[in-house]
């Protein structure tokens, strides 16, 4: 995809601050620099998000993901956060799919959090709708 900006990235027309990269990963710290050390781990191949993320690439994903991981808690980071939003209406902003991966330390002062729903429902008849089986 011509103007999709981590594809851009990963072709070296945009600079980033590498933290890892093998043959099919790339991951970089991301540019809002909100959290300190947090990171986007993303496929060099484009992939618009999850729903069209094949398995072995998101298995590519989250095993560099796992490993970036292991490296922060070495360097003494306490936990992480790792999250994926997946189309527009969750927060995605940048269509190309991608795992943050924010390094936390107790009392770091972030806040990841969900807000509450406008409504409440049964999780009874949630799990009715949603369930499924392979």
């Amino acid at each position: 995809m011509n103007d999709c900006i981590f594809c851009k990235i990963v072709k070296g027309e945009i600079p980033c601050y590498k933290i890892y990269e093998n043959k099919d990963v790339l991951a970089f710290l991301d540019i809002e620099n909100d959290v300190p050390g947090h990171t986007l781990v993303i496929p060099k191949k484009h992939l618009s998000d999850l729903d069209a993320c094949d398995d072995d690439v998101f298995a590519k994903v989250l095993l560099a993901s796992k490993k970036i991981v292991k490296h922060f808690l070495s360097l003494g980071y306490e936990g992480v956060n790792l999250v994926s939003n997946c189309k527009e209406s969750s927060g995605q902003i940048v269509k190309h799919f991608h795992v943050h991966i924010f390094p936390r330390k107790t009392n770091d002062g972030a806040k990841l959090t969900m807000q509450p729903a406008k409504q409440k429902t049964s999780l009874e008849l949630m799990a009715e709708k949603l369930r499924f089986e392979d």
